[in-house]
């Protein structure tokens, strides 16, 4: 099977359908901050997650121009109300313009808000990660799902999820049998696994058939090993035809022998 190219095939096949945001894309509305004056850091554990996903997320939704992904960057949802705001660890907007990159995301200048919102949790703001912003994501601002992890192995397992039902009420997202989360909203599961050489406990996404979304650094391996395996083949065909050429010869000598006595 050719890997990459089975994954190219399912990737199209389970891409979510939506519609196009109703604004444009927008870099910078003057007035509005774009970054904190003491950022707080993250632990190692915290940005290898984020990072992971990022790039997960990035690698699958590349081939859709109007999905836009941010990490850790701010996002205004009342136009002229410079207090709310929130900057999630990571954001998916279906619909919305990948690129041009932008400073911050204005909701009403876009014409669309977040669909899929991922906190992970640390010490400082697990309580309001696992509280208030359920209701602040789900109904002030009106994104669609919500999930929260806590990616360090000392920490016990945490990993819950949110979404907004047909009525607009906020319901828990029931885990499946392995202890992973279906998001409706992108068409994907999402389930952790522990890495010990990091000790991370990492989320990742899969696909509904449980095809795992690689990082670019999984996909450069797949590919490196694909072109092993293409030189590999190519090197035995080379070999087997040579054999055939030699065996041939050997038998043509010894027929013009035998035809000789």
């Amino acid at each position: 099977m050719d890997t990459i190219n089975d994954f190219g095939f399912k990737q199209r096949k389970y891409m979510p359908v939506f519609p196009k945001a109703t604004g444009k894309p927008t870099i910078y509305i003057e007035g509005y901050p774009y970054e904190d004056d003491e950022p707080m850091p993250a632990t190692e554990f915290h940005a290898e997650q984020v990072r992971n996903l990022a790039d997960q997320l990035t690698r699958y939704f590349a081939i859709h121009p109007h999905v836009h992904i941010g990490v850790d960057t701010f996002i205004y949802y009342r136009e002229g109300d410079m207090t709310k705001f929130v900057a999630p660890d990571v954001h998916v907007v279906l619909g919305a313009a990948k690129f041009p990159l932008r400073r911050s995301f204005y909701t009403w200048s876009e014409g669309a808000v977040p669909a899929v919102i991922f906190e992970f949790l640390s010490d400082a703001t697990a309580d309001q990660d696992r509280g208030e912003k359920v209701q602040v994501y789900l109904r002030d601002m009106g994104a669609q799902e919500y999930f929260i992890h806590h990616p360090e192995m000392e920490k016990p397992p945490e990993f819950q999820g949110w979404r907004r039902d047909q009525t607009g009420d906020i319901v828990e997202i029931t885990p499946d049998t392995q202890g992973g989360l279906f998001s409706e909203t992108l068409n994907l599961y999402f389930r952790w696994e522990d890495q010990q050489d990091t000790q991370v406990r990492l989320l990742r996404p899969y696909l509904p058939d449980g095809t795992p979304i690689t990082t670019s650094m999984e996909e450069h391996s797949l590919r490196i090993a694909a072109e092993a395996r293409a030189e590999t083949a190519e090197a035995r065909a080379e070999e087997e035809a040579l054999r055939r050429q030699q065996a041939e010869a050997e038998l043509e000598k010894l027929r013009a022998q035998m035809a000789k006595s």
